[in-house]
């Protein structure tokens, strides 16, 4: 777990679930089409044991502050609850008892609170202008559970100032030693198929409101030149080697997950560079 805390709202990934469907709610967005993409674009909380829970709680109270609260997700939550399967991961990562006592009130408060009919629905906030938090060609580095280093590139930069998002791709890097521009640049993409994931190309749209919070994560190390074009608005990846998807800062979580399957399952045979991603050359069929 990231952040502890006895209070449904006290969670790193409650938090990034949370804030990603409201900034996408004050973008007039409707409810039903933002669960979906958060379901869709965290699939990696939902293979997290310690994590999953605060998905379908985040999506549970969002949806129920929007009045769109699908009764599929109450259900869920409901069996979550009521079956003390959260407690019971909690008392797994070494929780006391008094931490467990208050864990199951603010659960049984958080139940009670949902199945309640809110009077109305949030209203959508104005939203502020966005700058993005990276450039393009820069390359981050992060540490894993392993002691190792991984990396990821930005690929593109969203300018409109509504969302102001980057596109970034997470490598194969898993190295000792702090990676350099030139090792991005030989470096390949994470092809995932750990847990449910079928062969996706780890490259992703990432919101800057949910960056705050993993800032200590991720470092900047240099910078490689992309010569291709990815627009924000290409949501199915057409003509890309990869189909982006919406997702929050977790790219470290991403590569360790796939790191540890693959000591017990073959990677993936799909192979995509960094190289085919952000070089012109006529041999490449890259678009």
């Amino acid at each position: 777990m990231g952040t502890w805390g006895t209070a449904i709202k006290d969670n790193d990934a409650f938090a990034d679930v949370y804030d990603e469907f409201f900034d996408l709610y004050n973008k007039g967005e409707e409810p039903e089409t933002i669960s979906k993409k958060i379901i869709e674009g965290n699939r990696e909380i939902l293979e997290i044991e310690e994590e999953k829970h605060n998905l379908w709680f985040a999506l549970a109270l969002a949806q129920w502050e929007t009045k769109s609260l699908d009764t599929k997700v109450l259900s869920t939550v409901e069996e979550i609850v009521t079956s003390g399967a959260d407690l019971k991961i909690w008392l797994e990562l070494g929780a006391n008892e008094q931490d467990i006592k208050k864990r199951k009130i603010a659960l049984d408060k958080f139940l009670e609170k949902i199945k309640s009919e809110r009077p109305k629905a949030k209203a959508r906030k104005r939203t502020k202008a966005k700058t993005p938090i990276f450039s393009n060609g820069d390359c981050l580095i992060f540490k894993m559970k392993n002691g190792n280093y991984g990396g990821a590139v930005v690929l593109a930069t969203d300018t409109k100032p509504e969302t102001a998002c980057n596109l970034v791709a997470t490598t194969r890097l898993n190295q000792k030693n702090k990676p350099l521009p030139a090792d991005f640049e030989n470096a390949e993409v994470l092809i995932c198929n750990f847990a449910k994931w079928d062969d996706r190309a780890c490259v992703d749209w990432c919101f800057p409101d949910c960056y705050k919070k993993h800032s200590n994560t991720y470092e900047v190390v240099g910078k490689i030149s992309v010569e291709l074009i990815y627009e924000a608005n290409n949501y199915e990846g057409k003509g890309y080697l990869f189909k982006p998807m919406w997702a929050s800062w977790n790219m470290n979580i991403i590569a360790e997950r796939q790191f540890e399957s693959e000591l017990t399952k073959p990677k993936p045979s799909q192979k995509i560079t960094i190289k085919q991603l952000t070089k012109k050359n006529k041999w490449w069929k890259v678009f």
